[in-house]
């Protein structure tokens, strides 16, 4: 059999010839072969090599015609290069918990990656999740970095990069000094964390890529400008997200009712439907795009689960997941004068889309199972205290007291 490798840091190609049974004797009485080899070590600790065997040579020009045309298969694996990539990410919000999954996702795949967090390493927020498991990043291989991205030319010194993902900004001020810098150092490819809150209601849905938006939301004019500035660009639309890490309550509003014995006051029917995703959904379709880059480029993606939920399904959900009962409490906020966007972590109509888009062109399949999901966030939830910590809730007893139910006390 004759053998030839070639392998870099970008790619690598492996091709294979097997010899018919007719050539077999012919090979027979060559010696083992010697091999010639040259490599070199790259700044990512990826080699670079190629090597034959002299005998492929001499073995090739003894192989009948008939041999070659009918026994040669070849076979060929190409690789996925491996990616410096630097995340610049929110000190604040739901969305800080996806560039933490995501820096640990491309670790895990062998990529370079650096997380510039707005602010400073000493504040307090930093002392919140995900923040305060940074060490995960950097026990894993990854940098950590602190700053103002405004002045990211000057926090990163010089570094360079193949990808950079924006995490952090919602508007195009925030998002246009990354951008431009990115740009003017040779980036490749630049990915923007968007909201899937953008999309203008609709009487059709789920929202899929390209529905209608609302032309004054933020990120709209943020993913106009990525559009004319990278030749490779990518946006992602998250909605809500579950998961270890995340700051802004989600699944833990409905858990600090429940364990309390108090009834969970769900605007509306309460079969409104919406979307929760397990984050690591998110940060696996983000690492497809960095592996997929010329599949992913100009591409919009709902950065979402593949299935909805109602809102009192979630209520029930979370009650499974706690092993206790639920006592669902339905209002209209506008008869009470309340505001639901205060009284409750979702929007209060339908808000629901699909990875329509994700599916078709990176491949990409989801995860999450909030029956499962929702089970491992409970016993977190437990293990933390949260389930004793002394809460107030004036709001629901606003809204409990108007619809004259009976509160645990």
């Amino acid at each position: 059999m004759a053998t030839a490798v070639v392998a870099s840091s970008s790619s690598s190609l492996h091709f294979f010839s097997s010899l018919s049974s007719s050539s077999s004797s012919s090979s027979s009485s060559l010696s083992p072969p010697q091999r010639l080899s040259l490599s070199s070590t790259s700044h990512h600790t990826l080699s670079s090599s190629f090597s034959i065997s002299p005998s492929f040579h001499a073995l090739s020009t003894r192989i009948p015609k008939r041999a070659v045309s009918s026994g040669f298969s070849p076979s060929f694996t190409v690789k996925a290069a491996k990616k410096n990539v630097l995340i610049v990410n929110t000190d604040s919000g739901g969305h800080a918990v996806i560039g933490f999954y995501f820096a640990k996702e491309l670790l895990a795949s062998s990529h370079g990656v650096t997380i510039l967090t707005v602010g400073e390493e000493g504040s307090d927020k930093m002392k919140k999740q995900p923040f305060n498991r940074f060490s995960e990043i950097v026990s894993a291989g990854g940098k950590t970095v602190w700053g103002d991205p405004a002045d990211i030319g000057k926090v990163l010194k010089g570094a360079a990069f193949d990808v950079v993902l924006d995490n952090n900004g919602k508007e195009l001020d925030a998002v246009r000094p990354v951008a431009d810098w990115a740009k003017s150092t040779g980036v490749k490819q630049f990915l923007f964390i968007s909201s899937a809150g953008i999309y203008k209601p609709t009487d059709e849905p789920p929202h899929v890529e390209g529905d209608t938006v609302k032309a004054d939301a933020g990120h709209v004019g943020v993913e106009k400008y990525i559009s004319e500035t990278f030749s490779n660009w990518t946006t992602f639309r998250p909605q809500y997200m579950i998961g270890s890490g995340n700051n802004k309550d989600c699944e833990e509003w409905f858990f600090d009712r429940i364990v309390r014995g108090r009834p969970v006051p769900i605007p509306g029917s309460g079969m409104q439907l919406t979307n929760i995703a397990h984050v690591r959904d998110l940060s696996s379709m983000l690492t497809l795009a960095v592996e997929k880059p010329e599949a992913a480029s100009g591409k919009i993606f709902n950065c979402i689960s593949d299935r909805a939920v109602t809102l009192d399904g979630m209520a029930r959900l979370c009650a499974q997941a706690a092993g206790l009962p639920v006592e669902i409490v339905h209002y209209d906020p506008k008869a009470l004068g309340i505001d639901a966007r205060k009284a409750f972590p979702f929007r209060n109509m339908h808000f629901y889309a699909e990875p329509r888009a994700a599916k078709e062109i990176l491949g990409w399949s989801g995860t999450t199972n909030l029956p499962v999901d929702l089970k491992e966030r409970y016993n977190e939830y437990v293990k933390i205290g949260r389930d004793k910590k002394e809460m107030k809730f004036e709001l629901d007893d606003k809204i409990i007291a108007a619809v004259k139910v009976p509160v645990a006390v």
